[in-house]
């Protein structure tokens, strides 16, 4: 899994991307807004790791109509403040929020795999369409 670990200066992208590699992704870090987006065009990043106080409505925004960053999921995470003490991950505009000293690897893990999507639609195993694939293309 690609990650991209964006922070408001390089010591903290790096310590991002120190601690995500030794879980076993493959990390790029960018410090600021412009180099996350020059970096994801590059990279194709599965998961945006972004610290939360570096998340704003304003970058939300701008990351929303760039398609490099559109449909990548963003986790917000934090190594000094608690979930409790950010606004609710439905305002913040994000996929989770990730408090990092108290998460155990197999948490973490299983927070990324939720995070990540594949580009484009991926149904749920054991699905089937309710109509014959030749419907759903002949529209």
């Amino acid at each position: 899994m690609r990650l991209l670990c964006v922070g408001r200066h390089a010591y903290l992208s790096e310590h991002l991307c120190r601690y995500f590699r030794g879980l076993g992704a493959d990390c790029a870090a960018a410090v600021g807004a412009a180099e996350a987006l020059s970096l994801a065009e590059q990279y194709e990043p599965h998961v945006v790791v972004c610290d939360c106080d570096f998340i704003t409505p304003t970058l939300l925004d701008e990351w929303a109509v760039e398609p490099q960053m559109a449909d990548v999921p963003l986790l917000a995470v934090s190594l000094t403040r608690r979930p409790e003490e950010l606004p609710p991950v439905e305002l913040l505009g994000v996929a989770g929020v990730l408090y990092l000293p108290v998460l155990e690897r197999a948490q973490i893990l299983a927070l990324l795999a939720g995070a990540h999507r594949s580009r484009g639609v991926v149904p749920p195993v054991g699905w089937t369409p309710p109509v014959g694939p030749q419907s759903i293309t002949a529209r």
